[in-house]
């Protein structure tokens, strides 16, 4: 970790984005608290999730514009529209104002594709290739470490000042994360021109994944999990509220032992992943959630902690080796596309299981939601485990049956290029 954190320009990166994240972790928990408060549904509250994830059916158009466009510009560009549209929640005073929530969440989820597929692409410029598992590890180490804080802050806020405050705060670190990128030293190429029509060009890289076998292998199993992993957004809130008897601000609590548990996670990925693979780091990733989740079944705060904690284990090496594979097995000119067509490619599955939760939320008891989520999530785990271990893993050189575009290698490890 240390050796990554010698790249010229990550230490600026990563202030500006540490703060940015702190912002967007204690608002996104207290639009859900905020849903919760003003209608007392549950189901309400996973709907700000499930309009957040929505965007990303749209992922493909944003990939194409990150590798259209220096990707700086780009950052900067999401940072101030969002930071200022965050603001329209000092409008929020009653009921009646419950799509203003939506509104934000949705365009939270619009600006953050664009803005983490520009982020992962402009990576694998500035870090030399094999420390990208490094990067990432220390951005999703950090991401998930303000979970131990962030949440509590927020509901904490929420709670004595009401969720205009918290729209400030984080207005302010949009501005901040804009500034840093600002003042980041940065060298990007010219991007590469159009060769072909829009919608050729879009779905360049959903080709890309699915001709390229350990990414395919990869994107469709993480996508099958996610298929019923959605249903956590409203049975978190159903566990707090019917198995620990406690009010839906608890949620921070359990966001709490999460950012542990993927502190932990986010500090041993890259070693992990070095001696692993990316393609078993995901598949046990995706077990560890599936077992650390089935504690929320139960009605003992410790054993629901305790999972929660496991769970953000898994989530952690999950997300780090998911993104190290598409970075590193994607070509410098998809990159963006790659990022988005593997974003979209598990973000519907989770939208949909998101909607499906809140609906089943209403006529099925929580603890079949459970048993059901990780029932799904192990076994999806356990077949990309055993997938890969009769199929070794290979490097992009190496795998013939890749798509043309997919034997070529991002920049080489020497590349000078700087970025946020």
């Amino acid at each position: 970790m240390r050796r990554v954190l010698r790249v010229p320009g990550l230490g600026l990166l990563l202030a500006g984005q540490t703060l940015s994240m702190f912002g967007d972790r204690a608002l996104l928990l207290v639009l859900a608290i905020w849903a919760k408060t003003l209608t007392g549904s549950s189901a309400a509250a996973a709907m700000v999730i499930f309009v957040m994830v929505a965007p990303a059916l749209f992922a493909p158009i944003g990939g194409l514009v990150v590798d259209r466009r220096r990707r700086r510009p780009v950052m900067i560009a999401v940072d101030l529209v969002v930071g200022a549209g965050v603001l329209a929640l000092l409008f929020v005073q009653g009921p009646a104002q419950l799509w203003l929530l939506y509104a934000v969440a949705a365009m939270y989820g619009a600006g953050g594709m664009v803005f983490e597929s520009a982020q992962s692409a402009l990576l694998t410029t500035m870090v030399p290739q094999e420390l990208l598992a490094d990067a990432n590890g220390v951005f999703q180490t950090v991401r998930e470490g303000l979970r131990i804080v962030a949440p509590i802050a927020g509901a904490a806020l929420f709670a004595a000042f009401g969720g205009g405050a918290v729209a400030i705060v984080d207005a302010a670190t949009f501005a901040i994360s804009a500034i840093c990128l600002a003042f980041l030293p940065v060298r990007e190429p010219r991007p590469a021109r159009a060769k072909h029509r829009v919608l050729r060009e879009a779905a360049a890289g959903v080709r890309h994944i699915l001709a390229t076998i350990p990414l395919r292998r990869i994107v469709l199993t993480t996508a099958t999990a996610l298929l019923v992993v959605g249903f956590a957004e409203t049975v978190i809130f159903a566990a707090v509220d019917r198995g620990l008897h406690r009010p839906p601000s608890f949620v921070g609590v359990l966001g709490f032992a999460q950012g542990v548990g993927a502190v932990a996670g986010g500090l041993t990925a890259a070693r992990v992943i070095r001696r692993m693979g990316d393609s078993r780091v995901v598949a046990t990733g995706i077990a560890l959630f599936a077992v650390g989740d089935a504690g929320l079944a139960s009605s003992t705060l410790p054993v629901v902690a305790g999972g929660v904690a496991v769970a953000g284990f898994g989530i952690a090496w999950l997300v780090v080796a998911f993104v190290t594979a598409v970075q590193r097995r994607s070509p410098a000119s998809l990159q963006g596309r790659a990022f988005s067509a593997a974003d979209a490619m598990v973000s519907v599955p989770q939208t949909i299981s998101i909607a499906a939760g809140a609906a089943l939320s209403l006529v099925v008891d929580y603890r079949i939601l459970v048993a059901v989520m990780s029932t799904v999530t192990l076994a999806a785990g356990a077949w990309l485990a055993v997938r890969t271990r009769r199929e070794p893993e290979v490097t992009m050189a190496g795998d013939r049956r890749a798509a043309p575009d997919a034997l070529v290698l991002v920049p080489p490890a020497s590349s000078p290029i700087v970025s946020k």
